[in-house]
C-alpha cells in the first residue's frame, strides 16, 4: 500500500521533536480531556488511563463484532478543540496500533495540530499497545505497552483556536492535555454539522494524516463540522449504524454504500434493496427533512463486474486485493459495483418522489476511469494520499459548491 504523506492545509508545517516544548521555567497546566473539548466523537469511555473516544454508542458496539470494535474506536475525524494563549502543548495518549499478519508494518499514526484553521505542526508518539489482526478473521491478540507523549513545536503567541486531530488509524486513549496557559472550550460557532457514513475509504485508509482523509478535506472546503462514521470494512447497512445516525444531531447527512457489501459477499440483490430502504427509513425517523445524499461506490476495477468476496494477497509484505467471485453469478443476484450503482439510483429516484431532500451521487464522479489512469489504487481497492485529496475536493465542489445539495453550508462560512 502507498503510505506517502501529503500535507495540503498549508505550505509549511513543523515536525515535533522529542524534547519538551515548554519554555524554561514554565509551569505546566494539566487539563483532563472532557467531552466539552472533544469534537467528532459519540461518547467518551472512562478507562484505566483516561478516556477513549468512540464513534458509535455502547449499545451499538454491543451488537457488532471485534472488527467493528477496532475500527469504530479508531478516531477518524475526532479532535480536541480549545482556545488558549499557550505556546507549549503536549498530549499524553495510549495508542493501540494495528499490525496485520503477513503485511509490512504500517506507518505510525499522525497527530495534526491546527491553529485558527491552519495546519502548523504534525507529531507522533511512541509506546502504546499493539493489536495483531488477521486479515480474514480480524483482531486476534493485544500486546500491552506504555503511555506515550505527543509533543508539538512552540505555537504562535496570543489567543488562538487550537485543534488536535487524532490519528484516524490508531485507537487513541486520551490521558492528559498539558499547556503553559489555561485552555477553555470553544462554543458552537453556528457551522453546520455534516454526518457521513462509509467504508474504509471514508474512514481514511492510506490517507496521509487525519486532516487529509477525503471527508476531512471536503469538510474544510465546505466550512462544516465533520462527524465521520467511516468504518473500515463495516459499511454493511447495519441497523445499529442507521439507528446511531438517526440519533445523532446533524444538519447534513451522506451515506456511501456498496464496496463493503461486495468485499464481504454479504447479501444478494433482493436483500440489498430491502436493506437500503430500511437504512434510509431509520435515518429519516430522526432526520425527516435533513438533506440526505446517497453516494454509490468509487470506481474499483476488480469489482465493477465481478462479485466478491475480496481476498487479500501479500507479496513480500505488500498487500493487494483480488475479486474471488464469478461474473456469471450476477444472474443469481450476487452484487457487483455496477449492480449496486444501478439499484441505488433506482431506489433514490423512487423515494425522492416523496422525499424532496433525498439526493444521489454516482461515486465515479469522485473517482472514475480517468482518475484511475492517473492515480491507480495501489492495492486495487484503496485510494492513496493524492487520490484522497482529489476525492475530497471533488465532493466539496459537487456537494458544497454552487448548486450542490449542501450548498447552503458553504454559504454560512465565516
Amino acid at each position: 500500500m502507498n503510505h506517502q504523506r501529503d500535507h495540503d492545509h498549508g505550505p509549511d508545517f513543523a515536525t515535533a521533536s522529542a524534547a519538551s516544548t515548554a519554555p524554561p521555567g514554565a509551569d505546566w497546566i494539566t487539563t483532563p480531556p472532557t467531552a466539552d473539548l472533544v469534537r467528532g466523537a459519540c461518547e467518551l469511555e472512562r478507562t484505566e488511563h483516561g478516556v477513549l473516544p468512540h464513534r458509535l454508542p455502547a449499545w451499538a458496539r454491543a451488537q457488532g463484532d471485534g472488527r467493528l470494535a477496532m475500527v469504530e474506536a479508531q478516531p477518524s475525524g475526532v479532535r480536541l478543540v480549545f482556545r488558549t494563549r499557550a505556546t507549549a502543548v503536549e498530549l499524553d495518549t495510549l495508542r493501540t496500533r494495528p499490525v496485520y499478519e503477513g503485511a509490512a508494518p504500517r506507518l505510525d499514526g499522525v497527530y495534526d495540530l491546527l491553529v485558527d484553521g491552519r495546519l502548523v505542526a504534525q507529531a507522533g508518539t511512541t509506546g502504546g499497545n499493539v493489536l495483531v489482526v488477521d486479515l480474514v478473521k480480524g483482531p486476534v491478540e493485544t500486546r500491552s505497552g506504555p503511555v506515550g507523549t505527543v509533543r508539538f513545536p512552540p505555537l504562535p503567541e496570543g489567543e488562538k483556536r487550537v485543534e488536535i486531530w487524532l490519528p484516524h488509524n490508531e485507537i487513541t486513549e486520551l490521558v492528559a492535555l498539558r499547556t503553559d496557559a489555561p485552555v477553555e472550550p470553544v462554543p458552537v460557532d453556528g457551522r453546520r454539522v455534516w454526518l457521513h457514513h462509509g467504508s474504509s475509504i471514508s474512514h481514511g485508509s492510506d490517507a496521509a494524516s487525519p486532516t487529509t482523509t477525503w471527508p476531512a478535506r471536503a469538510a474544510f472546503l465546505g466550512g462544516v463540522d465533520l462527524v465521520n462514521l467511516g468504518l473500515g470494512g463495516n459499511a454493511l447497512l447495519d441497523t445499529f449504524t442507521a439507528r446511531a445516525m438517526r440519533d445523532t444531531a446533524a444538519d447534513l447527512i451522506s451515506v456511501k454504500i456498496g464496496i463493503n457489501l461486495v468485499n464481504a459477499d454479504l447479501m444478494r440483490l433482493r436483500a440489498f434493496t430491502s436493506a437500503v430502504h430500511g437504512f434510509l427509513d431509520t435515518i429519516r425517523e430522526g432526520h425527516p427533512a435533513t438533506p440526505l445524499l446517497v453516494v454509490s461506490p468509487l470506481l474499483c476495477l476488480i469489482h465493477e463486474d465481478t462479485p466478491g468476496p475480496s481476498l487479500p494477497e501479500s507479496d513480500g509484505g505488500r498487500l493487494s486485493v483480488r475479486a474471488a467471485g464469478d461474473p456469471a453469478e450476477r444472474a443469481a443476484g450476487k452484487l457487483t459495483l455496477g449492480v449496486i450503482r444501478d439499484e441505488l439510483a433506482r431506489i433514490v429516484a423512487q423515494r425522492a418522489a416523496g422525499d424532496p431532500h433525498l439526493y444521489y451521487l454516482d461515486g465515479r464522479e469522485l473517482y472514475g476511469e480517468a482518475d484511475f489512469a492517473e492515480l491507480p489504487l495501489p492495492d486495487q481497492l484503496h485510494p492513496d494520499a493524492a487520490a484522497h485529496r482529489r476525492i475530497g475536493e471533488r465532493f466539496a465542489a459537487l456537494a458544497f459548491g454552487s448548486g450542490g445539495v449542501f450548498a447552503d453550508a458553504a454559504e454560512d462560512r465565516g
